[in-house]
């Protein structure tokens, strides 16, 4: 796998496949010398490395000349330093180049064997020496039709790189503990945990602190954020026919407040209940929930978790939530906000913060609701610059699904007369 190469036209034709429709492509009866070469190629023709540009020398030179001893917690550091997508696409691959060397007495495939064959396509070593010299230098480089020393270490530090970090795959996505412990700050520290339902009451300066009095409180927060005039609020390009907005809050936490708009065929009441008891028609992610306490007719404690794709650890959600069918002109809500609650363990890989996730469902005529979601939640493990970037739009793109799940599926063939 990965040396021997696959046959050119059945690679095209694989690409094509998985950039026109990714979530349908079957690999069942496929080469897999044509898929390692297809993946190879990918990596390969990137705009930018897998590393990244700056980074990639940064890995280079830990390798050639950090300690060994010392050259785990670099890694770990460096890859803190990396984008949020690239780390979780790299901690994918790299867990999956480990599960083809637990096959090798099948594939010949050892470690070094795959970062050999691997690590120019995610270094991108000789096209940045190329696109970095001037072809003077490049002509006197290369005269000799030897390989320059530089090179040949920075090959070798690239191959011994990543045959390492194949290895130590499970270990290198770690946060060392002392390094949380100075990086703690107040909104860290505050986030950490949800507060319980009774501790959720005490935040209010009000004597007759309930449960109650907080969910109308963000009831009427919602009610006014949604408004079409609402102050602060800047809009985004978006997809898919949805309106998107964003706001800083100024509470300490990075975290954007978003507002997503999209207009959905079927009535409030209807919608209401798709988002309260009908996820699993909107959300292919949901693995299992529960409701974990029913304190009112209309309030209640729930539990849910979202998968992702191996090796990321799934997520787990526990929160208060509140809905009101009785709202002026037929509009309903619903509020939610994350607790802890004794009766709630972990059934994910990581518990999730829902600072909020609002929705306004308004009539809007001819049995349509306009949905407006306002949406604050730390997802844990992603930094504030990936929030800016593209959880509004993740935001945007689950309203579009709860919309789309109230279409008709297109069935193809002609009708029959009963």
């Amino acid at each position: 796998l990965f040396r021997k190469s696959g046959v050119k036209s059945r690679i095209q034709a694989l690409r094509q496949m998985n950039e026109s429709s990714p979530d349908n492509v079957s690999y069942e009866d496929q080469s897999a010398y044509d898929v390692a070469d297809m993946v190879k190629q990918f990596f390969r023709d990137l705009p930018e490395p897998l590393l990244t540009s700056k980074l990639g020398e940064t890995f280079l030179q830990i390798y050639q000349y950090v300690p060994k001893d010392q050259r785990m917690q670099a890694v770990q550091a460096a890859i803190m330093l990396m984008p949020d997508e690239n780390r979780e696409v790299l901690q994918t691959l790299l867990c999956f180049l480990s599960d083809v060397t637990s096959s090798v007495e099948e594939n010949q495939m050892t470690p070094m064997n795959i970062a050999v064959c691997l690590a120019p396509s995610l270094f991108h070593l000789n096209i940045i020496k190329k696109d970095n010299l001037s072809p003077k230098v490049m002509q006197k480089k290369y005269a000799t039709g030897r390989p320059d020393q530089k090179d040949l270490n920075e090959n070798l530090a690239a191959t011994q790189g990543l045959a390492h970090m194949i290895i130590e795959c499970n270990r290198l996505f770690e946060i060392p503990h002392e390094m949380v412990t100075q990086s703690r700050n107040s909104y860290v520290e505050a986030d950490l945990h949800a507060p319980t339902v009774d501790e959720l009451c005490k935040q209010l300066e009000e004597d007759d602190g309930t449960y109650q009095t907080h969910m109308e409180g963000r009831l009427q927060c919602l009610l006014k954020e949604a408004r079409e005039k609402s102050k602060y609020w800047v809009s985004c390009s978006s997809s898919d026919n949805t309106e998107l907005y964003f706001k800083k809050v100024g509470d300490g936490n990075p975290l954007r407040r978003w507002r997503v708009s999209v207009e959905v065929e079927a009535p409030p009441s209807v919608v209401l209940n798709r988002v309260l008891r009908e996820r699993h028609l909107w959300d292919m992610d949901l693995l299992q929930w529960k409701v974990c306490e029913t304190l009112d007719k209309q309030t209640e404690v729930f539990q849910y978790a979202l998968s992702r794709m191996p090796p990321h650890p799934s997520r787990d959600f526990v929160v208060l939530r509140s809905w009101r069918t009785d709202l002026p002109k037929g509009a309903c809500s619903l509020v939610s906000v994350s607790v802890e609650h004794e009766d709630c363990s972990l059934i994910g890989g990581v518990r999730a913060i829902v600072l909020e996730s609002n929705y306004l469902l308004e009539p809007c005529g001819s049995g349509k609701s306009r949905l407006t979601h306002i949406c604050r939640v730390d997802l844990k493990g992603r930094t504030s610059d990936w929030y800016n970037k593209a959880f509004g739009h993740l935001c945007a793109a689950e309203a579009a699904r709860i919309r789309n799940s109230f279409q008709p599926l297109i069935t193809d063939g002609p009708e029959t007369k009963i």
